[in-house]
């Protein structure tokens, strides 16, 4: 048996799952083979549970699971990768620190993940908050518990008014999970401070498509509109930012938005690394064969968000871009990787929807789990036994936090987080680092 090398690149759903499963089918095949997983940060992040970390429900540390204690008998290198040799099989990538660095391989599984799809609007970029990280997170819980303590220390109404109302744009899963934590959140900080008694705080939600939650069951998307705007949500479908100032936004509809807060969860494309490749793509996405492998070259396997996976499912479609493709995708790569290893025949993708969960804060959600439409307090049981199920790690902690949440209300204060390169929302900025390995569920 000779030694061999497979290179994982990205360590979110995709590629983790990718790095768990081919460990465990190496280790019982008894094969000599090293695995590298190329990822920027040392730790895979549950991203559906990132609106509950804005909101201050849940702590940071139980969205991030360490790569290293997580996935032990894998080599993890710390960086970004920037260049792909697809003739020398080679990776090359770049260290926190500024280091290059270069990788040889014998099988490569891209799972690049998704960085934020941007629109050509003037000032989004330098005004709006991206929310696809840990530090976007943490940023954006101090910038809106920031705004509420200078309302409150400020005597002229104009600017109580903009600090004072959120704006986010995007009624898909995030934007919709973010707005709905917003009320509850901004609420118990602004309950802190007697100066905002009788203040109105407002919250807008923004989206050119007709409802909120297009692509679910139009029973769980009323449900969700109806929660946010029993919580005094704007819910302004068929509307969208035609411009971001530093004092507000004006909107396609004319109108102008005093504001200091623009979030935008507009959605995602693939990592512009694929595009990098110079392999053939679809729709930004690697194109592959059901088995997950790159036409051309049997070497290379490709899923989740960055890979254009045929939908047998769907007979002409390709699989979405969530984190329930991603995770099963992960899984078979990596089985698929040992088998062309071994010579034994690969396996195609093939999965139907589960369904899908949102949550909506305090005791509301919306779910549809086989199909079965859910809403209030059921399907809240329902989200949350989903998400601890789903967590590779810390499902203790979670379920902690949570009870600590509702018994104890939620405590948050204002760390001092300021907006640097770590929470950029131009991902394609060339002096700005990419969040690869990212996949949203």
């Amino acid at each position: 048996m000779g030694s061999n090398r497979v290179v994982i690149v990205g360590g979110g759903f995709a590629g983790f799952e990718a790095a768990r499963s081919l460990r465990k089918a190496v280790r019982k095949a008894g094969r000599d083979t090293e695995i590298v997983l190329v990822n920027p940060t040392d730790y895979f992040l549950y991203l559906p549970l990132l609106p509950e970390v804005a909101a201050a429900v849940v702590d940071p540390r139980r969205v991030t699971v360490s790569l290293p204690a997580a996935l032990k008998g894998v080599r993890l290198a710390l960086g970004t990768v920037h260049t792909l040799d697809i003739d020398g099989r080679k990776v090359g990538y770049t260290d926190p620190e500024g280091g290059e660095h270069t990788l040889d391989y014998d099988r490569l599984v891209l799972a690049a993940g998704s960085v934020n799809k941007l629109l050509p609007i003037p000032g989004v970029t330098e005004h709006a908050h991206g929310f696809r990280g840990v530090p976007e997170a943490l940023y954006l819980r101090d910038h809106v518990i920031r705004q509420i303590e200078l309302a409150a220390a400020t005597d002229d109404q104009g600017e109580r008014d903009a600090r004072c109302t959120f704006v986010v744009v995007g009624a898909g899963y995030t934007g919709t999970e973010v707005t709905a934590q917003g009320p509850l959140f901004t609420s118990a900080v602004a309950a802190r401070h007697p100066e905002l008694r009788g203040q109105r705080i407002r919250w807008l939600l923004l989206d050119i498509a007709p409802k909120v939650l297009p692509e679910l069951h139009p029973r769980l998307s009323r449900t969700a509109d109806k929660v946010l705007r029993d919580r005094g949500v704007e819910v302004r479908m068929g509307d969208s930012v035609a411009e971001a100032t530093s004092g507000g936004v004006r909107l396609k509809s004319g109108d102008f938005v005093p504001t200091r807060t623009l979030v935008w969860c507009v959605g995602v494309r693939p990592d512009p690394l694929v595009e990098d490749t110079g392999l053939e793509t679809r729709k930004g996405r690697l194109v592959t064969d059901p088995t997950l492998v790159v036409p051309g070259h049997p070497e290379i396997f490709a899923c989740g968000d960055a890979a254009a996976v045929p939908d047998l499912t769907r007979p002409g479609q390709l699989t979405t871009m969530t984190a329930q493709h991603a995770s099963r995708q992960g899984k078979l790569a990596g089985r698929n990787v040992l088998a062309s290893l071994t010579g034994e025949p690969l396996r195609p993708y093939k999965h139907h929807d589960l369904g899908f969960v949102v949550d909506l804060g305090g005791t509301q959600a919306a779910a549809n789990p086989l199909r079965i439409p859910l809403s209030g307090f059921p399907a809240k049981v329902v989200t949350r036994g989903y998400h601890l199920a789903a967590m590779p790690g810390n499902r203790v902690r979670t379920a902690v936090d949570w009870l600590l949440d509702a018994v104890l209300g939620r405590q948050s204060v204002q760390l001092g987080l300021v907006r640097g390169p770590h929470v950029p929302l131009d991902t394609d900025s060339p002096e700005l680092p990419r969040t690869p390995g990212v996949e949203r569920g």
